[in-house]
């Protein structure tokens, strides 16, 4: 059986089956990015729900995991060399665990850096942008009277999803059912709820017009429809 004690997170999120992987996390676009990996993956893990709304990631024993104080984090008791492995920030785990099992990344170089690009546009963009427009539209912001910021955001969000939607319907090219053409991939997984958010707990519909990027409508809805991203999309749940 793996020792996981040398990590102080098992204090306060005990292992109960410490030779599997520990996911620690919630599910919001960033936390279920891992989680949906991992159940395309088929791979047995123990989820522990971290719950941000109370400050749990805040804490010394979760900051000596990620010292960044976010979710999701992970530990590998199967890591490299057999050894037990933390690590912290989703385009990482993603690239680690599609790595070290060989799915879900092409193995082709030229095709590996290009799926990567797509999940670092999400880190880079997608998720920072669709962040702030939930903020100034959704959460406090909402109550601040002069709208300029929303409104920046707003375009932002609205200018990548036109991004996406080039990618996948491309003029004079036929359409692609997923980011990088038929192959599903962690750069699909990377997006999949932060896309979703909008029309779900954002209620930003409307304002952002997802009626006019139906490849991107198309592209969440099969991926929706994949069993393992509906588990994924309610992995950890609430205990």
């Amino acid at each position: 059986m793996a020792d996981l004690s040398r990590f102080a997170v098992t204090r306060q999120y005990p292992a109960k089956t410490p030779d599997r992987l520990q996911l620690y996390s919630m599910p919001t676009p960033n936390g279920v990015k891992v989680s949906i990996l991992l159940e395309e993956l088929g791979l047995d893990y123990e989820a522990h729900y971290v719950d941000i709304t109370e400050n749990a990631t805040w804490t010394d024993d979760y900051l000596s995991l990620n010292p960044n104080g976010k979710m999701p984090a992970i530990i590998d008791p199967d890591g490299p060399g057999g050894q037990p492995l933390s690590l912290f920030e989703s385009g990482a785990i993603l690239v680690y665990l599609a790595e070290k099992h060989g799915r879900f990344l092409p193995r082709d170089p030229a095709l590996r850096y290009e799926t990567l690009q797509w999940v670092f546009f999400q880190m880079a963009a997608v998720g920072p942008m669709f962040g702030q427009l939930g903020f100034f539209h959704r959460f406090a912001g909402k109550a601040f009277e002069d709208k300029r910021p929303r409104d920046r955001y707003v375009a932002e969000v609205k200018r990548l999803l036109g991004v996406l939607e080039t990618r996948l319907s491309p003029s004079g090219a036929p359409a692609r059912q997923w980011i990088m053409g038929d192959d599903y991939t962690i750069a699909d997984m990377a997006l999949i709820g932060w896309v979703g958010i909008l029309d779900g707990f954002y209620e930003a519909t409307e304002i952002v017009g997802t009626a006019n990027y139906p490849a991107v409508a198309a592209w969440l809805q099969r991926a929706r429809a994949r069993p393992a991203v509906q588990r994924g999309l309610n992995t950890p749940a609430k205990p």
